[in-house]
């Protein structure tokens, strides 16, 4: 959901690239269904593990609920989202809404920013 969110709210100031300590086999079908009803499709979208990251990191954002191993120095932000894998449609809606307010935040603040290097905008 988050790199839905980011590719979609924020591509002017980051490249977003998700990815897990122990990543499921697919997308849920209710990431997908919730993610559609904000106009999202994240069928291109797949999940990965962390050795899989396409692009050096700059920040790092942690909804795992679990430590991270360092990763060159890179800074982490801890999101506390609930996993709704195994929940109703309303927790799936619920953490949608509540990672898109998240990822909305952080486009902002990276906007009055301004751009970075190898970063498009």
């Amino acid at each position: 959901m988050a790199e839905g969110f980011a590719r979609t709210y924020g591509a002017d100031v980051l490249i977003a690239q998700s990815a897990g300590l122990a990543p499921a086999l697919a997308v849920a079908p209710l990431t997908h269904k919730v993610m559609l009803e904000k106009d999202i499709d994240l069928g291109d979208l797949y999940p990965k593990d962390l050795d899989h990251l396409r692009e050096p990191a700059d920040l790092i954002i942690n909804m795992s609920g679990h430590s991270l191993p360092l990763i060159g120095g890179v800074p982490v932000q801890e999101w506390k989202v609930r996993d709704p894998i195994g929940e109703s449609e309303e927790v799936y809606r619920a953490v949608r809404d509540q990672i898109e307010r998240k990822v909305r935040d952080l486009v902002e603040a990276l906007r009055s920013r301004g751009p970075k290097n190898g970063t498009p905008g």
